[in-house]
């Protein structure tokens, strides 16, 4: 005797239920996997604002030290940043009056925004 064997009145799924069951888990992965991508995208431009704002709070302990120095990426690693992987930071002007840092994430492809912080530590966009 066959361990698979039906018992009398039990029914499968049908193959038009199981079509349907297929349809509503590709509509459903139609709806996500665009989200997902807008959500990662989010994640890699939210690093790249942390990043500004650990530069620029490098910068200012460096300042701290050497007010009328000109900061550079020495002067950052010294001062304990370190960048996250993908996200490229540039020193537009480097004195603690002109500061201007900028960054963004490389790993954000097109949704890639780039941040500005000036001297007074607003983040612009």
């Amino acid at each position: 005797m066959s361990a698979f064997q039906k018992k009398r009145g039990q029914k499968g799924f049908t193959l038009i239920e199981l079509m349907i069951v297929i349809a509503i888990i590709g509509i459903l992965a139609a709806i996500a996997i665009p989200q997902f991508t807008a959500y990662k995208a989010r994640g890699y431009n939210a690093g790249a604002k942390a990043d500004l704002k650990n530069a620029y709070t490098a910068a200012q302990a460096y300042f701290a030290d050497n007010p009328t120095a000109t900061v550079d990426a020495a002067a950052l690693a010294a001062g304990g940043y370190q960048a996250t992987s993908g996200v490229v930071l540039t020193i537009a002007a480097g004195t603690q009056s002109t500061l201007s840092l900028t960054a963004s994430n490389t790993n954000a492809g097109g949704a890639a925004t780039t941040y500005t912080i000036n001297s007074a530590g607003v983040i612009s966009p």
